[in-house]
């Protein structure tokens, strides 16, 4: 009897630690043919001025549902191992049979840290992080290229080094014309740079939301409130870090920020068109009742834009996750017309919303 509830016991405990690996995946939608794969391209551990153990990483990324993710150590501040003779890659070797264990993409990846201009730049998709230690941040930026790395400029609008105004340098133009800047980070843990969101517009760079987390994840995200970490969609062929590479180097991603989502129209579109099923539509003798069911895990902050002035609806109207809602319509008996509206959370440039229409039957 004593052996049997042993075992019954070293079997409950099992199951409880189990439960607590158990993710907290956002749903977001496949599109055109892509998988939407959630990663986060910029972290750091006590190999370079983070606090926890790169495995600890590897967990966190787990429990959120994660596909990918990648360690980016400075590769000049060094505060914890300073004084010690240690591999730039060592992080990613530790992290690397936990990340396969778990299933979590793991990309090799340093950080070039350096005075404004040029700033600060993550390379990723790298294959020896050490070949970037040098004194001459060219020789490091070449480097990156020779190894085809995917280069992008980390939170331009950092106080610290553009306590002002957010600025491009003559440098960033000699960087992005070698071929030496792919992509800009657009939200950098809880900052939102506009600056940036219209430079990848403008000169054709992928869109980088990222944590750039150095503590424990749960002491920057409140994950009891629903909150989540900054991170990029990336629109891949298939869930393998070489699908990522290509997608990042062909601009197939979006940022996902509290409850925005930056990006392209091309991609935005169907995730919204992807997450809401229009499941029945009512008619009464003044009014149309459409009831639509979001299968997603994201909100969409709906907004009243030029309309026929017979047709009355929502000024402000938000359909929450995992949600099924009625949508009541005043339109006069016989008459047809367009709901438009402004997906306010869901941006495609600076301050302006994915804009749609609805066709009344």
């Amino acid at each position: 009897m004593k052996r049997l509830t042993c075992t019954l016991l070293i079997a409950t405990l099992a199951m409880n630690a189990g439960e607590a690996q158990v993710q907290n995946r956002i749903s977001i939608p496949d599109i055109n043919g892509y998988k939407t794969l959630q990663c986060d391209f910029h972290m750091h551990s006590v190999f370079s001025d983070g606090t926890v153990w790169p495995t600890v990483r590897v967990d966190e990324a787990f429990r959120e549902g994660l596909d990918a993710i990648s360690f980016t150590e400075h590769l000049e501040n060094r505060r914890y191992v300073y004084d010690l003779s240690i591999s730039h890659n060592r992080s990613y070797e530790i992290a690397l049979p936990a990340a396969n264990e778990k299933d979590v993409l793991l990309i090799r990846g340093a950080e070039i840290t350096r005075a404004m201009p040029p700033g600060h730049f993550n390379a990723i998709f790298l294959s020896d992080n050490d070949a970037l230690a040098k004194a001459d941040w060219r020789e490091s930026f070449a480097e990156a290229k020779k190894q085809n790395a995917f280069i992008f400029w980390n939170h331009p609008s950092w106080d610290a080094q553009q306590p002002d105004t957010t600025l491009w340098f003559m440098e960033h133009t000699e960087i992005l014309n070698k071929g030496w800047m792919h992509g800009i980070e657009v939200v950098n843990g809880t900052k939102y740079c506009k600056e940036s969101f219209q430079w990848c517009i403008e000169k054709k760079l992928t869109m980088i939301g990222v944590s750039d987390v150095h503590q424990p994840i749960q002491t920057e995200v409140d994950f009891a409130k629903g909150k989540h970490r900054t991170m990029t969609l990336v629109f891949a062929k298939e869930r393998t870090t070489a699908s990522i590479h290509e997608a990042l180097i062909n601009r197939r991603t979006a940022v996902f920020f509290d409850e925005c989502l930056l990006g392209e129209e091309q991609y935005l579109r169907p995730i919204f068109e992807n997450a809401i099923e229009v499941k029945e539509i009512k008619r009464t003798a003044n009014t149309i009742t459409v009831t639509i069911k979001n299968h997603s895990g994201l909100s969409f902050k709906l907004k009243k834009r030029d309309h026929d002035p017979d047709i009355v609806y929502f000024r402000d109207y938000v359909i929450y996750p995992h949600s099924q809602h009625d949508i009541a319509i005043r339109v006069p008996a016989n008459k047809s017309g367009d709901v438009n509206f402004e997906i306010t959370n869901l941006l495609v440039s600076p301050g302006k919303g994915l804009l749609c229409s609805y066709t009344l039957p």
